[in-house]
């Protein structure tokens, strides 16, 4: 498929650069997959649209605040985002880092931009990528509390990220965050609170629980021509036996499966793939599944999801599951109506 089918028009000023003023305040566009109907709605109202015996399935990674700032000897400044560590070494993304050389020294900033520690560049990998050893005694989420920010994608601006930091971390984050991992949020669950979640157990339906660390990979833009031409980052997930139980019991008693976001879509499909049926089993590992048009959907019955970017997987995984047409129809109904966008921004629930 060519990227150019992929692309809508966003005005600028429709992406949504802060959350709504309460956290269920987002509207919500109802979409039917079937019949391409669409009805304005809005996320306190999501209860009118889940049964008894449905299963909701919820991503519970928890953000880590991987966004940080460090300093050449020189002063100058630099920008970094935290991806992962391995033997004490931290693999980073690393703004302005065209004059940084392997072997340098560069100084980790805390919140208040003084000098926290130092920081070795090891080895430069590939598109900004470095290898960089921080020479602290705390650990590396220790270190990370105490420097960093939440890693917001670009569009959100944070040009003093400090002034924000406090609404970030509390609103970048969902609810039912538990394992740390994640430098991205499972954006479609930042609406729900503990009441709604509360609300709908006491409706019969049943809450799973998956993780599957968000990385990096999901702000990417794909600059090939084609979908079929890209390739999907990897990102860890986890299933355990209990919650594929509950999963599996309500296929069998004819439940829907209900996933809050593109995140738990993915997991869903992924830990299918291993019974090829509409079943799952416990699994953990790292997903490479990349959903276009013409997959087949063994387990997702509807999802909850934010708006996407233009010409990206996300939105790709989106028009797989309810049709291009009918998704771009929604996006466009969506631009005139002035739906806030992206990951701060409103809801669809397609069903």
């Amino acid at each position: 498929m060519e990227m150019l089918k992929l692309d809508y028009y966003l005005p600028p000023e429709l992406i949504a650069q802060k959350p709504a003023d309460d956290r269920s305040g987002s509207r919500m566009l109802v979409l039917n997959r079937f019949n391409g109907s669409i009805i304005d709605s809005n996320f306190t109202d999501i209860c009118q649209y889940l049964r008894k015996d449905d299963c909701l399935v919820i991503n519970n990674t928890k953000v880590i605040p991987a966004r940080f700032f460090a300093q050449k000897n020189t002063g100058a400044k630099i920008e970094g985002l935290f991806l992962s560590i391995q033997d004490g070494k931290w693999s980073v993304m690393l703004k302005n880092s065209s004059k940084i050389k392997e072997k340098q020294t560069i100084f980790l900033l805390d919140r208040n931009k003084n000098q926290f520690c130092p920081a070795h560049i090891e080895t430069k990998l590939e598109a900004g990528q470095w290898i960089i050893r921080p020479e602290s005694e705390l650990d590396t989420h220790e270190i990370l509390e105490k420097i960093g920010f939440s890693p917001l994608p670009p569009y959100i601006k944070r040009p003093q990220p400090l002034d924000k930091h406090s609404l970030d971390s509390n609103r970048y984050q969902t609810v039912f965050a538990r394992h740390k991992g994640a430098i991205a949020a499972p954006t479609a669950g930042l609406h729900f609170t503990a009441e709604i979640l509360e609300k709908i157990k006491k409706m019969g339906i049943s809450i799973a629980q998956i993780t599957l660390h968000v990385g990096a990979g999901t702000f990417l833009p794909v600059k090939t021509k084609t979908l079929e031409e890209h390739e999907i980052h990897s990102e860890e997930y986890e299933i355990n036996e209990e919650n594929a139980g509950m999963i599996n019991k309500t296929i069998q008693s004819g439940g829907r499966i209900i996933a809050v976001g593109t995140t738990a879509v993915r997991t869903l499909e992924t830990a299918a793939l291993e019974t090829n049926a509409r079943s799952i089993v416990p699994s953990k590992g790292y997903t490479k599944l990349f959903i276009t048009p013409g997959f087949e959907f063994k387990i997702t019955d509807a999802m909850i999801t934010n708006f996407h970017l233009p010409k990206s997987t996300l939105l790709a995984l989106i028009a797989a599951f309810a049709g291009l047409e009918n998704v771009l129809n929604a996006y466009n109904h969506a631009v005139e109506q002035k739906y806030r966008f992206y990951s701060y921004g409103d809801c669809m629930l397609i069903h």
